[in-house]
């Protein structure tokens, strides 16, 4: 969908009914990696792979969004470039400490994903003028918990890593 996606947004930044449609298109991608997961969830079949290639292709499509409203010039960039190097950076952290451990998401990295898929629907939507405030309001809690929690992942890893080590040493540090 992330094509989709963004010859849409794209294509017509400033068609209201464009908007909407692109902004359905958003939220369909978002409700079926939503409903991916807990189908993985319910009937368990949670692998590994999934606990790596799912944020993957949530970052594909949320990045896309995000360089989109930049693009469109609603959004500004050092917004995005935050949240891309972020996001990026901790999905290549994610890679680089796989000998020690898979790092799933943790539940401030699924409220930060909330809040982030929130802001951006906000910001896809043709609000009027009034409302606008709201989707900044939202936006800035996204860019706040992006930091916060990717701050935390970092911790994370490292705990990951001192963990897999003491192991291998037979328990001594």
């Amino acid at each position: 969908m992330v094509p989709l996606f963004a010859w849409m947004l794209l294509s017509h930044p400033d068609d209201p009914v464009w908007r909407w449609a692109t902004t359905g298109v958003f939220v369909l991608a978002m409700l079926t990696d939503l409903a991916d997961g807990k189908i993985a969830r319910r009937y368990n079949i949670v692998t590994d792979f999934g606990k790596l290639a799912d944020p993957i292709a949530d970052k594909a499509m949320t990045g896309m969004a995000f360089v989109g409203l930049s693009i469109i010039g609603e959004l500004w960039w050092w917004v995005t470039i935050v949240i891309l190097v972020r996001e990026w950076g901790i999905t290549v952290m994610r890679f680089a400490i796989i000998k020690w451990g898979v790092m799933a998401a943790n539940r401030g990295g699924k409220l930060k994903t909330v809040f982030q898929t929130a802001a951006i629907i906000l910001a896809l939507m043709p609000l009027p003028d009034l409302l606008r405030p709201v989707a900044w309001v939202v936006m800035a809690i996204a860019l706040l918990l992006t930091v916060l929690t990717g701050l935390d992942y970092v911790r994370e890893a490292a705990k990951l890593r001192r963990s897999y080590h003491e192991r291998q040493a037979g328990g001594f540090a």
